[in-house]
């Protein structure tokens, strides 16, 4: 049978007892709710569900597409605005959850050849993302700084250090003043997911990374969701100006663009090659776009296709990730770098 390891699977998890059961609740329940993570009541709050009823009535039940395409209206611009203003932020990037803000963030910031430290109390959102990211994960002890400045010690690149600012299963806080001192001290970035945070710590509920004096730097990047104290659904990312050049945004748009496991690789390349070009008077490496484009296609086809050792994706045959993807050839970004990255897979399990 195709899933009959399935079976076997469940057998290994009752044994572990680690299956759980999903208990519906009816609206109406006379019990106290106490593992609700609707911290400040607002789930139910008048004006709260009013608003999201006068929401669907105007916009819809949906967005129509995705936020690249038709899906971003100007209800959504007004929340980052406010979202970013309420927190500290440059600017802000909302999701559809709190879940996918995390992937996007750290796939985004993680790039191949960089190096992320994870703490080990990480909520599985944030593991997840390591996993997807092409850059290489170090977990490290929990809440504990010096073993941070020990993993970003060995690495001489780009690198990110990723926290909860409240970790959901013991309930602790993450010394975030002494991570952000790690992380400036060897010019990482700081990436925390404060979905306990926001509306619980902080002036007014702004969070922990507010608390700290964090909110705003360039160097951290903060995702949150807003279902839980917040009372309605989605999540997002927001940063801080920093010391960037004039006229560069902070590393909200990086999500915005870049985010995602491969989509984001091609887009920057593609943008990469743009600026190449543009320092050449719009000539490529062979006298002229069209030529240098068909040649770096030419090479992307010898690299990712014709040579055994990769797939098309760009992963290690041996992966299952690369089984039935033919279609990735189509996705192959003509800018790749000169040496295929490595399988995501091979690191992680």
């Amino acid at each position: 049978m195709a899933f009959g390891w399935i079976d076997e699977q469940a057998e290994t998890r009752r044994r572990a007892g680690l299956v759980r059961t999903l208990r519906p609740r009816p609206a109406d329940s006379p019990l106290l709710d106490l593992a609700s993570n609707d911290y400040l009541g607002l789930a139910h709050h008048p004006e709260v569900t009013e608003g999201a009823a006068q929401a669907a009535r105007t916009w819809g039940g949906g967005a129509t597409g995705s936020r690249l395409v038709t899906g971003t209206t100007e209800l959504h611009t007004e929340l980052e605005r406010a979202l970013a203003a309420f927190c500290g932020f440059e600017a802000a990037l909302v999701f559809s959850s709190g879940y996918a803000a995390n992937l996007a963030a750290v796939t985004a910031l993680g790039p191949h050849g960089s190096l992320i430290v994870s703490d080990a109390g990480n909520h599985a959102s944030l593991i997840d993302g390591c996993r997807l990211a092409r850059g290489g994960t170090q977990v490290v002890g929990h809440a504990d700084p010096e073993a941070v400045r020990k993993a970003l010690g060995t690495h001489g690149g780009a690198a990110i250090v990723v926290s909860d600012t409240v970790f959901s299963v013991d309930g602790d806080r993450a010394p975030l003043a002494a991570l952000a001192a790690a992380c400036r001290e060897y010019g990482a970035g700081l990436v925390v997911d404060d979905a306990h945070g926001l509306g619980v710590l902080g002036d007014g509920g702004r969070g922990a990374p507010y608390a700290a004096g964090l909110a705003g730097a360039g160097d951290v990047v903060v995702t949150a969701t807003l279902s839980k104290s917040l009372g309605s659904q989605g999540g997002g990312a927001g940063s801080g100006p920093g010391d960037r050049p004039s006229g560069q945004r902070g590393p909200h748009v990086h999500l915005r663009h870049g985010s995602g496991a491969g989509g984001g690789r091609c887009r920057a390349g593609r943008a990469a090659a743009a600026g190449a070009r543009a320092g050449t008077g719009g000539a490529g490496p062979r006298g002229g776009r069209g030529t240098a484009r068909t040649a770096d296609r030419r090479r992307v086809w010898r690299r990712y296709v014709r040579t055994p050792r990769w797939s098309p994706c760009g992963l290690r045959p041996r992966s299952r990730r690369c089984a039935g993807r033919p279609t990735a050839v189509r996705r192959a970004c003509p800018w790749a770098a000169s040496v295929p990255p490595p399988c995501p897979t091979a690191s992680h399990g």
